[in-house]
């Protein structure tokens, strides 16, 4: 059969949802190399294409790339047929953004927000406020296809349910994704928010190609009121048998104080080592702050106690962070959330890890401040939703 191409069997990315794929994670942008992806004719291809076109999820956008020839007709996303939404949960504010179907966040806001409300009153509370910034900032059209969130707890990745997470009563074992799409009827996806933080910061970074073509590693860590890790390994959030990798919260410090934490246990890096417990420790001195924020600026102002403070908490969790990066050699190490904005807490966080790694695990390890910053939860979860839109397999059937 000279002159024809066939699709090895059992090649996902031939199918309409794979070649969606493809024109997503940027590794093809026209007919032609979608042809040379897949092993697909040229004629298959552009039929597969036009029923893309056609149900609205590629649009033609100028001319690509010749690579001899006529130049071809350039692919991308389409944008213009919806709009997602994305909320990334703390234990007293939220994170709202709003994307466009090709990722592009169209706005962003902060807003107080308390996770011990009650997962009735905060899903409320999501919906409205994801409907609220579509009505404002979304084009005539452009509909609502789904919400993505990011959980300050630990989400059961094989059950879609919350396993005991701290201060958030009436949150354990509930599915917030079924919950919330029986209350809206959209796509809805959720994970732990450390996660979705190390997603966001790929996506911030460039290597969005990277991690959906399955290149690179990246460790992230969300220092915050509490501590929190993402990895992304293998194009996309390494979870773990059920979810709870990258979970460091509850990782015993040696040589720590015998400090209580809310799993039950002494010394866990949560509770000698976050900025509760920084702001408690410092309150015990005497010395006058209401939160995380408040820390920050008495060190800005150099106050020996909280700098002392705050680079103790970075030698406390760089030495637990030196076991993993022994343990899994990332390409990169990023500290986020408002510790990371804390001069102190990152050199000694650096410290540590130079001190307790072999050389050839820091020889070209880069470890960097977010450069997502406070968009990265949103991004993530912004991405999550996405992926979840453009499932292949959905796409199929949406296509057919």
């Amino acid at each position: 059969m000279s002159g024809t191409h066939t699709a090895a069997p059992g090649n996902t990315s031939a199918t309409p949802g794979g070649i969606l794929h493809l024109v997503r994670s940027g590794r093809a942008g026209s007919r032609a190399d979608i042809a040379r992806h897949t092993g697909l004719s040229p004629s298959t291809v552009t039929q597969r294409v036009d029923a893309l076109l056609a149900a609205g999820f590629l649009r033609e956008a100028g001319e690509g790339v010749s690579h001899g020839g006529r130049r071809p007709r350039a692919l991308e996303v389409d944008p213009s047929s919806g709009v997602v939404a994305a909320a990334d949960l703390g234990s007293h504010h939220a994170t709202f953004g709003l994307f466009d179907l090709s990722g592009r966040l169209l706005a962003s806001r902060t807003e107080a927000m308390d996770i011990g409300s009650g997962p009735d009153r905060v899903l409320a509370w999501i919906a409205a406020g994801a409907e609220e910034l579509r009505a404002q900032h979304a084009a005539p059209g452009q509909d609502l296809r789904g919400i993505g969130i990011g959980l300050p707890g630990p989400v059961d990745s094989t059950t879609g349910r919350m396993v005991s997470p701290s201060r958030m009563p009436g949150w354990n074992g509930l599915d917030v994704a079924a919950a919330l799409t029986a209350r809206t009827g959209l796509t809805v996806a959720v994970d732990n928010d450390a996660n979705l933080m190390a997603l966001g910061e790929y996506d911030v970074t460039g290597q969005t190609a990277d991690a959906l073509s399955g290149d690179g590693q990246l460790v992230f860590v969300k220092a915050g009121s509490s501590i929190g890790c993402g990895i992304v390994a293998f194009g996309g959030v390494y979870r773990g048998h059920h979810g709870m990798a990258g979970d460091i919260s509850h990782v015993t410090v040696p040589g720590a104080p015998d400090v209580l934490c809310s799993c039950g246990r002494v010394g866990c890096l949560d509770a000698v080592a976050g900025g509760a417990a920084i702001v408690q420790a410092l309150r015990r001195d005497g010395v006058d702050v209401a939160d995380t924020r408040d820390v920050l600026a008495l060190a800005r102002d150099a106050h020996p106690r909280a700098t002392l403070m705050l680079r103790e908490a970075g030698l406390r969790t760089g030495g637990v962070l030196a076991t993993i990066m022994n343990f899994f050699n990332p390409e990169r190490l990023v500290l986020g959330g408002i510790l990371g904005e804390a001069e102190a807490f990152v050199a000694g966080v650096r410290s540590a890890i130079y001190s307790d790694c072999l050389p050839m695990i820091t020889d070209q390890l880069d470890i960097a401040v977010s450069a997502a910053k406070q968009e990265a939860g949103i991004r993530g979860a912004g991405r999550l939703v996405l992926d979840a839109l453009f499932d292949p397999a959905q796409v199929d059937r949406a296509v057919r």
